[in-house]
C-alpha cells in the first residue's frame, strides 16, 4: 500500500484570534454587565439605543472593545472569502493575509468615521453625528458578533463552500441595509427638514466609499 502524504494547515494563529475575541467579550461582559445585556438584546429591544444612546458617546470604552471584536470577526470572515475565491493570489503565510485584511478593514472604518466627525465639526453637527455614529457602530458590532458564531464552525467543524459564504455575505449586507433604514426611520423628522444634506451625505459618505473600495479590491 502506497503512503499518501497529507498536508494539514495549522490553525494555531486562528485559534489565537478566536481566543482573543473571547477574552475581549469576557472583559466587556465583566466591566459593563448591564450595557452588554442591553446590547445583545438589540434584536428584540431598542433599550440599548434609547437609554445608552442618550450619552452621545460613540467612542465609549464598551463600543471600542466591541469594535475590536468586530475587526477580528469580520477580518476572519473576509479571510475565508479570499482563501476560497482567490487561492492563487494568497501570500505564503495565512496569518500575513489576515493581518493585511484586518489592517485594511480597520483603517477603512476608522478613516470613514474620522471624515464624518470632521464634517460634523465643520457644520456644527457634532451632537447629531455622534448619536448617528453611535447607532451605526452598535448595529455593526452586533452583526459582527452574530457573524462570529458560524466562524467557529467554519474553522473547526466543516470548511465553508462558496455558496455558503455568498449567502452569509448577502445576509450581512442585507442586515446592514436594514439597520441603516431603521436608523433613518428613527430620525425621519430630522432628515425631512434637511433632506438635501442627507442625500448629499448618503451619496458621499455611505455609498461612494464602498464603491471605491470595491474598485480597489477588484483591480
Amino acid at each position: 500500500m502506497q503512503a499518501i502524504e497529507r498536508h494539514v494547515e495549522s490553525l494555531d494563529w486562528a485559534s489565537l484570534i478566536l481566543l482573543g475575541a473571547f477574552i475581549l467579550l469576557s472583559l466587556v461582559k465583566t466591566a459593563y454587565p448591564q450595557r452588554f445585556e442591553d446590547f445583545i438584546s438589540l434584536l428584540t429591544s431598542n433599550k440599548f439605543m434609547v437609554f445608552r444612546g442618550k450619552e452621545y458617546k460613540a467612542f465609549h470604552p464598551f463600543n471600542i472593545l466591541m469594535f475590536l471584536v468586530n475587526i477580528l470577526s469580520v477580518s476572519l470572515f473576509l479571510f475565508l472569502v479570499f482563501e476560497l475565491l482567490w487561492p492563487g493570489t494568497l501570500p505564503a503565510s495565512p496569518s500575513i493575509l489576515f493581518i493585511r485584511i484586518a489592517t485594511g478593514y480597520a483603517s477603512f472604518i476608522l478613516l470613514k468615521f474620522g471624515v464624518e466627525k470632521i464634517i460634523a465639526n465643520i457644520f456644527d453637527l457634532d451632537r447629531i453625528i455622534d448619536y448617528y455614529l453611535y447607532q451605526k457602530l452598535a448595529y455593526r458590532n452586533f452583526i459582527a458578533l452574530l457573524l462570529f458564531i458560524p466562524l467557529l464552525f467554519f474553522f473547526y467543524a466543516f470548511p465553508p463552500t462558496a455558496l455558503v459564504l455568498y449567502i452569509i455575505f448577502g445576509l450581512v449586507i442585507l442586515t446592514n441595509i436594514i439597520s441603516l433604514a431603521t436608523i433613518y426611520k428613527q430620525n425621519q423628522n430630522l432628515i425631512r427638514s434637511n433632506w438635501f444634506y442627507f442625500i448629499l451625505y448618503l451619496c458621499a459618505l455611505e455609498i461612494a466609499p464602498y464603491i471605491i473600495l470595491y474598485k480597489l479590491i477588484t483591480i
